[in-house]
């Protein structure tokens, strides 16, 4: 008897609750249509340069090209946790990117030459120290681009976000 009892004051106290929170939006609704288009001032937007939606990432600005071909390469394992040369540490599952002399920070879109496709990181930290190799890109950002799970490197274009 006592737990239906609860139950019911539960769900009663469920529905107020509800009917509370409803009648505060329309209320919400109504002082809305009461201020008046003078009232409110035009601020100045500036454009971002990323929008998130859901699970897409988006860049304003365009993209100026930086090297028609380079070779990239991925680190992974070794690296995971330890920190960059820009101080974040560096996690194998975002998406960013070491380069030699680029600033910490510049965002870079990698083209698979061979696939077309495409994928924008983050510049944080320096490297690649092997001759002949242009960009280290993550794990996960190499693999998005990547036509193979078993290759080491690939042919890339590289274009700069430019704001």
């Amino acid at each position: 008897m006592k737990k239906r009892i609860t139950k019911l004051l539960v769900i009663l106290i469920a529905l107020l609750g509800t009917s509370f929170f409803a009648q505060s939006i329309l209320i919400g609704k109504k002082e809305a249509k009461i201020i008046t288009k003078d009232s409110v001032k035009k601020q100045k937007t500036t454009e971002k340069t990323l929008v998130i939606t859901d699970s897409t990432t988006a860049y304003k600005g365009k993209f100026k090209p930086y090297k028609k071909t380079a070779r990239a390469s991925y680190y992974a394992n070794k690296f995971h946790g330890r920190r960059t040369a820009s101080g974040r540490i560096y996690n194998m599952y975002e998406l960013t990117a070491a380069h030699k002399t680029l600033p910490f920070g510049t965002k870079i879109r990698a083209t698979n030459i061979a696939t077309g496709k495409t994928v924008v990181v983050e510049i944080t930290d320096r490297g690649p120290f092997i001759k002949g190799r242009e960009i280290d890109l993550s794990k996960k950002a190499f693999f998005t681009i990547a036509s193979s799970s078993g290759a080491g490197y690939i042919n890339v274009c590289l274009e700069i976000l430019q704001n």
